[in-house]
């Protein structure tokens, strides 16, 4: 993935709505969700929809197909997999780093 489309796809994602809306399309795995299914159960209107769906779509992480009238919009799981890929690609520069237990992880998060 280039640094260009991770922009993108980060940009996309830096919303509230439109992270509930990719979180929701994991969720749901292939089959997907037509936009008035994410309407009901996100309580949105649906021109705000549309927009945060074109977005998403553009940036990568989701795709639409239609379905006779419907539209399925999908998570694009190659492309999420590709941007988390970009984000830990030489993590802790090759040394372990994964924290091993709850304490550890609170040492971390706890300043000195």
């Amino acid at each position: 993935m280039e640094s260009k489309e991770v922009v993108q796809a980060l940009a996309a994602l830096a919303h509230p709505l439109r992270l509930e809306v990719f979180r929701a399309l994991v969720v749901a795995g292939q089959s997907g969700l037509t936009p008035g299914v994410i309407q009901e159960a996100l309580g949105v209107a649906p021109a705000t929809l549309s927009f945060h769906l074109k977005e998403l779509a553009g940036s990568g992480l989701v795709t639409q197909e239609r379905a006779s009238r419907h539209l399925i919009y999908r998570a694009a799981y190659d492309n999420m997999n590709a941007l988390l890929g970009y984000l830990t690609d030489n993590c802790c520069q090759g040394v372990a780093c994964a924290v091993e237990t709850a304490a550890d992880a609170m040492q971390v998060l706890t300043p000195p």
